[in-house]
């Protein structure tokens, strides 16, 4: 059974940082595309980072290009979000996705496409 864990949100001030990680189990051997949602309520849910998880360059929505940074541990089945100067408008819901055993990286930039695997969800607050 294909399971997602997030950990790492919580609360932070303006300009501050947080480290969001999500680990995949359950999964055969090879490389998954792997992704960070936001969601607030009231609000769609949009696509913030997304990675090929074997030596892959992650691809970033505009409003996490500059701040957010994320890498993949291969043999760890984990990615990383660093999320550096961070906006009260990054408060959200954020959710690991993970597309498994893609036919190749360019899938993990379709961010319109249906993912197969949602996380439950970790809390990002941003005060200012």
């Amino acid at each position: 059974q294909v399971q997602l864990v997030e950990s790492g949100g919580g609360s932070a001030q303006a300009g501050g940082s947080l480290r969001l990680s999500c680990r995949i189990s359950g999964v055969r051997a090879g490389a998954n595309c792997m992704g960070w949602f936001r969601q607030d309520p009231g609000k769609e849910r949009e696509a913030v980072a997304s990675i090929y998880t074997y030596r892959g360059s992650p691809k970033y929505a505009d409003s996490a290009k500059g701040r957010f940074i994320l890498s993949s541990n291969f043999a760890e089945n984990t990615v990383y979000l660093q999320m550096d100067s961070l906006k009260p408008e990054d408060t959200a819901m954020y959710y690991c996705a993970a597309i498994t055993i893609p036919p190749g990286p360019w899938v993990c930039g379709d961010w319109q496409r249906t993912w197969d695997y949602w996380g439950k969800g970790t809390q990002v607050t941003v005060s200012s």
